[in-house]
């Protein structure tokens, strides 16, 4: 009796045992449960931001705005269009989103101590860009910006970006472009674009901010991988922003449940490819020819997380911004191929024919192609990479169309809506027209607060000169050697899916044809 007893006390024992952590875990997630609907009811008696029954407000949370318009963008600038000053209050965001210049003007060069990135936006992508340039102000956005704009500017380091790009289209962009091709236009097989410029940006940076051909990288996984890691990690980090109480993206991510858990997973995926970088980096040391930004940055910080997160924003602005232009400029150019012919007469003017995958080519004809320049312009005007930037007040402020703001609120100039602004751009504003920016056959610059796709002020991108440079070495050699016509998409209706920069949701499919040169197109190189 007594042995029954004892192993009957073994057995509720080890019961018990075994039963503990998913007792532990109930526990748990009933406390969490308990929190989150304290919160709900503590929100609800303050009449959070969400409780706002104004039109615009109202159709922001019931989504009602997208029985009319494919994209929230297209939405905001609808409203924009219409409301006083160019200026809209979103009060379930606590977002004050303008197309005013004169407000952009004031954001970000009058008033620029005010309008900072700001505690709540780093916040937001801390996970994904931690302490890079695009996340931080003050002493850390400075030391970076410092760094990076010596370098930008050295005449070794753009010789040798030049030198990248020529090598990365020769190799690479203009033979994968030739095996997908046909002669009589039917083409071998269709091509995502967006993809292909993806790829190219991705091995471009990775040359000229890293020293490194990502072929060379020792991953776990393919490249792709990586690649599709990045673009998940960007889309979730910006839907944090477009949940009305944060609260929610918060306990998500304590309980590493929903979107927060693969957003986890995507950055697991970023961080594994930054170390490879800074690895290799390392392992090369004096061996490279140290040109490469990173090397500039290892040589003054120590601190690996540090790197990482530089090494983040690197990619960020080289891949992903330069083949959101080039993807936007190639879809535009489809539904207008008279713009097409103009870039091929104007290259064949000024460096006869030649273009930037030969060797004899000289970059510094791209300047002279002020034509090429102004379609490039005129296509991010239509789109931005990116299509708006946020600010947040640190002080109570009035901006220039009578708009108060209140310390803490954030504040939106959304420059993919001020491109399609009468009162900026005039009549024509929706039309794709390249001559816009011409004088005299020369290319004029507008001011960078009615056109902030580069920002504008202290903070105006100092990368803006490389990625130019990239951007039309590609159009030039694309539109000399092929025709490029898009399938199943339109530059008038386009889909965008969420992410930190444009892009064309379920990609841009298009046919490339390989272009038969004209006898009157064959001059000799002037």
């Amino acid at each position: 009796m007594g042995a029954d007893a004892t192993t009957l006390h073994i057995a509720v024992h080890a019961l018990a045992s075994s039963l503990q952590p998913q007792v532990a875990a109930v526990f748990f997630v009933s406390a969490a449960c308990t929190v989150a609907l304290a919160v709900l009811l503590a929100s609800l008696r303050l009449r959070p931001p969400w409780w706002c029954a104004c039109p615009v407000c109202e159709a922001y949370v019931t989504a009602s705005w997208a029985r009319e318009f494919d994209n929230l963008c297209d939405w905001y600038a609808h409203l924009l269009r219409g409301a006083p000053g160019r200026t809209v209050h979103v009060h379930v965001l606590g977002n004050v989103l303008t197309a005013n210049p004169a407000t952009v003007d004031h954001m970000l060069r009058c008033r620029f101590d005010n309008y900072p990135k700001g505690a709540p936006f780093s916040a937001i992508l801390a996970d994904f860009l931690g302490r890079g340039i695009f996340n931080v102000d003050g002493d850390g956005w400075l030391f970076q910006r410092k760094l990076a704009a010596a370098e930008l500017a050295s005449p070794a380091l753009r010789a040798f970006a030049a030198n990248v790009v020529a090598s990365e289209l020769r190799c690479r962009l203009i033979p994968l472009l030739h095996s997908a091709s046909s002669d009589d236009g039917g083409g071998k097989r269709l091509l995502d674009l967006q993809d292909v410029f993806r790829r190219f940006a991705f091995d471009c940076i990775c040359k000229i901010s890293f020293g490194l051909d990502p072929g060379c990288l020792e991953l776990s996984l393919p490249i792709s991988a990586f690649a599709d890691a990045f673009d998940t990690a960007s889309m979730l980090s910006a839907r944090r922003a477009t949940v009305p109480m944060h609260v929610v993206w918060k306990l998500k991510r304590l309980l590493n449940i929903g979107e927060e858990r693969e957003l986890r997973d995507a950055i697991r995926l970023v961080d594994a490819l930054a170390a490879e970088v800074i690895r290799q980096r390392r392992k090369l040391g004096s061996a490279a020819s140290g040109d490469d930004l990173l090397s500039r940055f290892m040589g003054s910080i120590n601190d690996d997380k540090y790197l990482r997160d530089i090494v983040v924003s690197f990619l960020l602005a080289g891949r992903d911004t330069v083949a959101s232009g080039l993807t936007a400029f190639f879809l535009l150019l489809s539904d207008h191929p008279d713009v097409a012919s103009a870039i091929r007469d104007e290259v064949f003017r000024v460096a006869g024919g030649g273009d930037p995958t030969s060797a004899a080519f000289e970059f510094d004809k791209l300047k002279d192609m002020h034509y090429v320049h102004a379609a490039l312009y005129e296509s991010m005007r239509l789109f931005p990479p990116v299509q708006f930037d946020s600010k947040f007040a640190a002080g109570d402020d009035t901006l220039p169309d009578g708009t108060f703001v209140a310390k803490g609120t954030r504040v939106t100039y959304h420059a993919y809506a001020m491109g399609r602004m009468e009162s900026v751009w005039g009549p024509d504003c929706a039309e794709f027209r390249p001559n816009r920016w011409l004088s005299d056959g020369q290319f004029v610059p507008e001011s960078p607060y009615r056109y902030p796709v580069f920002q504008g002020g202290v903070r105006v991108c100092i990368g803006k000169d490389l990625a130019i440079m990239e951007m039309k070495a590609v159009i030039v050699a694309v539109v000399l050697g092929f025709d490029v016509e898009v399938v199943g998409r339109s530059s008038r209706q386009p889909k965008f899916a969420p992410g930190l920069t444009a892009t064309f949701a379920g990609g841009v499919p298009v046919r490339v044809r390989r272009r038969r040169v004209r006898d009157s197109e064959q001059c000799a190189p002037s």
